[in-house]
C-alpha cells in the first residue's frame, strides 16, 4: 500500500511568544515518524513524508491530492491537535476513500476522544507505531476486520471501539533504522540555539521508557511495567556510523536518561572512542546516575554538553513531583559536569502544585548559586497523559484549550 505520514503545518507562533519566536524557533528531526516510516518500509508499503515545518497546509492538501495515497497516517501532540484535525478534515474532502489515521502523544493519551472531535479520521494508534501501523495497513489491503489489530482505536459506523494495547517493543535491535532519507535537506533540521556544536544534527536514541515516575512526563507505559528497554550497544553504533556516511556531524541523543544504566553508558562512550567516529554529541541524563568517571568518558568520546532536569532549588517541591533527587545530588552532578570539561544546561520548572512566590524565589537563587552555562525557566504543563493531567483537581487546574499545551 501507499501510506504519506504527515506533520500538519505550524508556525513559531503557534508554539512560542510572537515576540521571541525568531530566536527560539527549532526544528528537530520527526524521529517517531521516521520509525514508523522504516517499518512501513520493511513490510514492503511505499511510504512518502510531508513536513509541515516546511510546507504550507495547502501545498500538503495538493501533494496528497496529486500521489493519492491508500492511507494518510497524521501526527498530533496536544497543542498541535486543531491543525491535525484541520488537516484530516481537509483531506477527507479531498480523498473521500483514504484511510485516515492519527498517532503522536496526543492520539496516545486520548485515542477515543480524538475520534470523537474529529469524524474525518478512520483509526488512532494507541501506542508505539511501528508493529501497529504495519497490521493495520495489511488488515486493511486484506480486507479483514480492524477489531484483530492490537493498539487501536477506530471508527465502526457511529462506535468508537478501543482494542487492546500492542505490547511495547522489547527487541528495539529488531526495528529498522529511521528513515532519515526522507527528510529531504538535513541542514532544515536545526535544534535550539546553543544546544549543537556542528551541523547537520542528527537526533538518535539508544533505550525507550523510564523507570521514574515524574508527574509531569508522558510515558507509553504510563504503569512502568517495562522500565527501560535498552538497544545493544553495537546497534547504536552501526547507527552512528550510518549517520556519519549521510553527512551527519554531531548527534543529539534524546532517552529520557541516556545514564540509567552505567555500566551501559560508559560502554556506550568507551565505544564510540574505539570506533574513533568523528561527531560531537548531546545528551540528557539524571542526576542520580552520572559521576565524574562517567562525565569525563563521555567527554572523551566527544560529548561536548550534558542537560540535567534541576526542576527546582527547594527539596519539598522536587518530591512534590516525585523527581527522586536531591539538591547535593543536582550541585554535585553539575560540579563534575563542569570538571569534566562539559557544557551544563539546567531546565527549572514554576508553578509545581504547592510551590510559593517565595519558594520560586530560592530556585532562582538556586539556580544561579550552582552556575551552570544555561539554565532555563518553564512553566510546569499539565500534557495528556500524564499523572498531572489525569489528578488535574489534586493540584491545581488546568486550561480547556489544548493550544495552551505547549
Amino acid at each position: 500500500m501507499r501510506c504519506c505520514l504527515i506533520i500538519p503545518a505550524w508556525s513559531p507562533e503557534d508554539i512560542f511568544p510572537s515576540r521571541t519566536a525568531g530566536s527560539q524557533i527549532n526544528y528537530w528531526q520527526p524521529l517517531g515518524t521516521l520509525y514508523v516510516a522504516a517499518a512501513l518500509r520493511q513490510a514492503g508499503h511505499e511510504v512518502s513524508f510531508l513536513n509541515g515545518a516546511f510546507l504550507a497546509h495547502e501545498e500538503i492538501l495538493l501533494r496528497v491530492e496529486e500521489s493519492r495515497p491508500d492511507c494518510v497516517g497524521i501526527y498530533s501532540t496536544a497543542f498541535g491537535w486543531s491543525q491535525a484535525v484541520r488537516t484530516a478534515r481537509d483531506l477527507r474532502q479531498l480523498l473521500p476513500d483514504t484511510f485516515i489515521v492519527t498517532g503522536g502523544p496526543y492520539p496516545i493519551a486520548a485515542p477515543e476522544q480524538c475520534l470523537a472531535d474529529a469524524p474525518w479520521i478512520d483509526a488512532a494508534v494507541t501506542g508505539e507505531g511501528e508493529v501497529t501501523m504495519v497490521k493495520m495497513l495489511d488488515a486493511i489491503a486484506e480486507s479483514n476486520g480492524l477489531h484483530l489489530v492490537p493498539g487501536i482505536a477506530f471508527r465502526r459506523g457511529d462506535e468508537v471501539c478501543l482494542n487492546s494495547p500492542c505490547p511495547l517493543i522489547t527487541d528495539l535491535d529488531r526495528l529498522p533504522f529511521p528513515a532519515r532519507d526522507l527528510l529531504g535537506e538535513a541542514e532544515r533540521y536545526a535544534p535550539p540555539p546553543a544546544t549543537y556544536r556542528r551541523s547537520p544534527v542528527a537526533v538518535m536514541i539508544t533505550s525507550r521508557g523510564c523507570n521514574r515516575r515524574c508527574i509531569f512526563c508522558f510515558q507509553i507505559d504510563r504503569k512502568r511495567e517495562n522500565g527501560v528497554r535498552y538497544r545493544s550497544i553495537n546497534g547504536v553504533l552501526e547507527e552512528i556510523e550510518l549517520c556519519l556516511r549521510q553527512g551527519y556531524r554531531e548527534i543529539k541523543f534524546i532517552d529520557d536518561t541516556i545514564a540509567a544504566d552505567y555500566d551501559r553508558a560508559l560502554a556506550l562512550a568507551e565505544g564510540i572512542r574505539a570506533r574513533r567516529l568523528d561527531f560531537t554529541w548531546f545528551a540528557s541524563a539524571c542526576v542520580n546516575q552520572v559521576d565524574r568517571r562517567l562525565l569525563r568518558a563521555f567527554r572523551k568520546a566527544g560529548c561536548w554538553a550534558i542537560l540535567f532536569g534541576a526542576e527546582s532549588g527547594v527539596q519539598k517541591n522536587l518530591n512534590a513531583i516525585r523527581k527522586g533527587t536531591t539538591l547535593e545530588q543536582i550541585r554535585q552532578a553539575v560540579s563534575d559536569a563542569k570538571d569534566a570539561g562539559l557544557r551544563v544546561f539546567t531546565p527549572f520548572l514554576f508553578g509545581i502544585p504547592g510551590e510559593t512566590w517565595e519558594e520560586a524565589l530560592e530556585t532562582i537563587e538556586f539556580a544561579c548559586r550552582l552556575n551552570p552555562d544555561v539554565e532555563n525557566f518553564h512553566a510546569l504543563t499539565p500534557f495528556p497523559g500524564t499523572d498531572l493531567f489525569d489528578h488535574a483537581e489534586q493540584y491545581g487546574s488546568r486550561l480547556p484549550d489544548l493550544s495552551a499545551y505547549t
